[in-house]
């Protein structure tokens, strides 16, 4: 196959995840083995299964399209050679898609990987606002071991005996108050400032104070709106 028949098949099929041009798709894999476990230049070393999961997610067709590259080898763990390193779960996990998510679990996807652009999937799923992706990942299985995490999602129990327990480490109170604040978790927020928790900071991966954070809609929301917003439909009301 020459480099440029190469490259063809993988902008086709990069075209075909994002229409969710299911038919397309399948005759790509049928005509050239492997493709589902391939590396894509055209998608910067990512395989076809980041690309599925890729942001902003919820693509036509997107749980069904997973499955048939699952099907078709595609590797569950792969890590991108785009500079992040990450899984597709990492990925998923980063724009709230927990259809896809769910297939990737399903087909048994490592909830635990390491070293995305924040952590675990976990990780990435909270930093990011993404709700529904990190209530099903702790529903898989992940594992609650950090403050923030615990209340982000509002677990007061937990997160007093992860507070209480080993030193949790510099600036652990106040990274946990601002993921209470960006997630609505009032009483774990309330719970972090009788800590002390400063209510100045802002985590590296993350933007704004913790009142800027608090009025955010989280990431399918602001997908949802970004989307309507390109349609042209207009708002009656200002934002709060």
């Amino acid at each position: 196959m020459t480099d440029a028949s190469q490259q063809a098949d993988e902008v086709n099929v990069v075209l075909a995840i994002r229409a969710g041009d299911v038919e397309t798709l399948t005759q790509l894999l049928a005509a050239r083995p492997g493709l589902a476990r391939d590396r894509l230049e055209v998608a910067g070393g990512r395989t076809s299964l980041h690309v599925v999961a890729d942001w902003p997610g919820f693509f036509r067709n997107g749980p069904r399209i997973a499955r048939i590259l699952i099907d078709a080898g595609a590797e569950l763990d792969a890590r991108s050679k785009d500079g992040t390193g990450e899984t597709p779960l990492h990925w998923a996990a980063s724009s709230d898609d927990a259809d896809v998510a769910r297939i990737l679990i399903d087909a048994g996807a490592d909830v635990a990987a390491p070293d995305g652009s924040i952590g675990t999937p976990l990780d990435n799923a909270i930093g990011y606002g993404c709700w529904n992706v990190a209530r099903l990942l702790v529903a898989s299985g992940a594992e609650i071991d950090k403050p923030w995490q615990a209340a982000a999602l509002g677990l007061t129990g937990q997160l007093v005996d992860l507070l209480g327990g080993a030193d949790p480490g510099p600036g652990a109170v106040d990274q946990a108050f601002w993921h209470a604040c960006a997630a609505g978790q009032r009483r774990c927020a309330e719970l972090l400032l009788d800590r002390g928790a400063d209510l100045a900071f802002s985590p590296e991966y993350g933007s704004g104070t913790v009142l800027d954070v608090a009025r955010s809609h989280g990431t399918q929301r602001s997908n949802v709106i970004e989307w309507l917003e390109g349609l042209g439909v207009p708002a009656e009301h200002a934002p709060r």
